[in-house]
């Protein structure tokens, strides 16, 4: 009987944490439909600061707790709200979850950057002290929790449903222009809901740094735990999401009491918040499509056959050419960055194409190469069936969510990437008990490509071939319907368009690309383990194909370069590791609007400088000076030259 209390109390003291950052979460989308991903990252950063201000500078504990969740972090939330997340709202869904995760991203690289990985203790209120419930002790930490997230539940109730500034706010996520011709003020609303859902994100992470410990991802994930809650509350009914926290507290408490302690339970353990997420999203009513909008984008150029072919066979001579040069292991970075192309391509067709995010791409590339290795056949057709596990795998994920769209179907992913991570990926069957798995080179109609040299201009094929099968599809009917669909499914709708099943379809496809990619890299490597197909990576990748273009396959190239240079770039020069994630973060938050990226600008670019050339060609003198190169021949007066020497021939 104490053991049931005692989890029960720590299911509520967690569930309260859940509770107090869920509520943050739905009141940010119940006023602006914007879902900040960023949510658990900025909770870990106001986690931080608090650190700083009570141990690092020694202000008093409720002094630094005053100052950041009533100052800093509500300053915070109007400058994401004015500068980063602006519109969002009115943007597709996709252009919102980019932006969002580009703040996830960078505010973990600016978290890093400020204060270096190392130890930092942080005590409870009240220095652990606490009372008796019967023979259990209950700190009054947990307490002050449990009773904070009371307050605030009771206390957005009221601001939502008795004031005005909450009707504002209801209004404004309705109507923001009808709301201003009312006298209403949507800019500030929207400010001031942001503020208040910053400071509840910086309220759970103070709360719970004391218990997880100050980690930038263990800290930010937990928060992320309290997206299962408000998904319950169907991200606007407080109550409800008060209740699913209060739930899914409960329930983890349980789970890590009650399930047996073996090692094949312990990941089961930690993914309850994302069974709970994932149950609830496959449940939740079908989606109402939004009609009455069409948000276009004007997509990169689209490259010919015959310039595809072009391209691609000088990237491939150019690749074969550089491993002539290349150290071995500058040959496996070479190698490593077109697998990352590949994995970009799965996202061209997915998100560039299609208008759908994954969040979880780089799990999709470890079922390849784990299919791969499994398989223990390194040829064509083995390649092939871990590239079809993988398709099969997307359209199981895309499956469940099949009456759903935009931001349900992206956090299903992240469901499935977080599930892959800890219950596969880290299991010790998956990989082995050593933690790594062994995978035979390709081999070619009987020529095996043992050499890594020759192997990676392989994958720079393969790449090439994908590449122009993915651009011949956008050509085809097949490629309009998909962009239709990115532009408007209610568009798709009305003409009739089932686009369900191709959406099952697509996320099928994408996913197989990226098991491709992952089977390559497997015999790439040799040697494959969980770390080289982590959760965050997919994150990662989705902003680095943003930065650099998802809608072209030369943004794929270009990124996958980048990807590759970017960890070399953290090693070489540690100090500004996290400085980089926060370029690449923020640089995602800058792009994230224009799908087409740093590639299309160098397409401006390349094309400004052909019309340039084309000109400084056009206003050269001819050899005799006097005319220009585009001048029209005069053929009346050549004809009367040559009459004229033929008459003075004959005579």
């Amino acid at each position: 009987m104490d053991a049931l209390l005692a989890y029960t109390v720590t299911g509520i003291f967690t569930g309260a944490a859940y509770a107090i950052a869920a509520s943050g979460l739905v009141l940010t989308y119940s006023t602006t439909r914007v879902f900040n991903v960023a949510h658990g990252a900025l909770g870990m950063l106001m986690a931080f600061v608090f650190w700083d201000f009570s141990v690092r500078q020694g202000l008093p504990s409720w002094l630094a707790f005053v100052l950041v969740v009533f100052v800093v972090a509500p300053l915070i939330g109007v400058f994401v709200q004015r500068v980063l997340a602006r519109g969002l709202g009115e943007a597709p869904v996709g252009v919102g979850l980019v932006v969002t995760v580009g703040i996830f991203v960078g505010v973990i690289g600016l978290a890093q950057q400020i204060w270096p990985p190392a130890a930092r203790p942080l005590n409870q209120f009240f220095n652990q002290s606490g009372t008796h419930i019967g023979s259990l002790f209950v700190t009054w930490h947990q307490i002050l929790t449990i009773a904070l997230s009371g307050v605030v539940a009771v206390g957005l109730y009221f601001l939502l449903t008795r004031t005005r500034v909450g009707a504002s706010m209801r209004a404004s996520v309705d109507n923001p222009e009808l709301l201003q011709l009312y006298g209403g003020r949507p800019d500030v609303v929207a400010a001031l809901a942001w503020a208040i859902g910053t400071s509840l994100a910086a309220l759970a992470g103070i709360l719970l740094a004391p218990i997880v410990g100050l980690d930038y991802y263990s800290l930010t994930l937990l928060v992320i735990n309290a997206y299962a809650a408000a998904m319950l509350g169907k991200l606007k009914n407080l109550p409800l999401t008060f209740v699913g926290a209060m739930g899914l507290g409960l329930i983890q408490a349980y789970a890590v009491g009650y399930l047996p302690s073996d090692a094949a339970f312990s990941g089961l353990r930690a993914v309850v918040p994302t069974l709970f997420l994932f149950a609830v999203i496959v449940l939740m009513p079908q989606a109402q499509l939004r009609i009455g909008q069409v948000k276009g984008i004007v997509s990169a150029p689209v490259a010919s056959l015959g310039r595809s072919v072009s391209f691609g066979g000088v990237l491939v001579f150019a690749v074969a050419v550089a491993v002539v040069f290349l150290s071995n292991s500058n040959i496996l970075l070479l190698g490593t960055a077109a697998t990352y192309a590949i994995v970009m391509l799965s996202l061209v067709l997915l998100t560039g194409y299609g208008g759908h995010v994954s969040l979880a791409q780089f799990s999709f590339a470890g079922v390849g190469a784990l299919a791969y290795a499994k398989l223990d056949s390194p040829n064509l057709l083995g390649l092939l069936l871990a590239a079809v596990i993988a398709a099969f795998i997307g359209a199981l994920v895309a499956l469940p969510v099949l009456r759903l769209t935009g931001l349900y179907l992206a956090l299903s992913t992240l469901a499935f990437g977080q599930l892959m991570d800890k219950l596969v990926f880290q299991d010790s069957h998956a990989f082995g008990f050593n933690g790594t798995l062994t995978a035979g080179r390709l081999s070619v109609l009987g020529i095996r490509f043992t050499d890594t040299g020759s192997y990676v201009v392989l994958m720079s094929i393969f790449f090439v071939l994908v590449a122009i099968l993915l651009l011949a599809l956008r050509r085809g009917q097949l490629g309009r319907v998909l962009v239709a669909m990115r532009d408007s499914q209610a568009g798709c709708a009305t003409l009739g368009l089932d686009v369900r099943w191709l959406r099952v379809g697509l996320f099928a496809a994408s996913a197989g690309i990226a098991g491709f990619a992952g089977a390559l890299f497997a015999g790439l490597r040799g040697t494959i383990g969980a770390q080289d197909f982590q959760f965050f990576s997919s994150l990662l990748l989705v902003l680095v194909a943003v930065v650099w273009g998802v809608t072209s396959v030369t943004g794929a190239a270009l990124g996958g370069m980048f990807l590759m240079l970017l960890p070399v770039l953290q090693s070489d020069n540690p100090s500004i590791a996290g400085l980089a994630f926060a370029v690449v973060g923020f640089g995602a938050v800058a792009l994230g609007r224009d799908s087409n990226g740093l590639a299309n600008r160098l397409f401006v670019i390349g094309r400004f400088l052909r019309d340039q050339a084309f000109e400084v060609v056009r206003s050269m003198p001819d050899l005799r000076g006097d005319q220009d190169l585009d001048a029209e021949p005069d053929l009346a007066s050549d004809e009367r030259e040559v009459t004229d020497h033929a008459a003075a021939a004959s005579h």
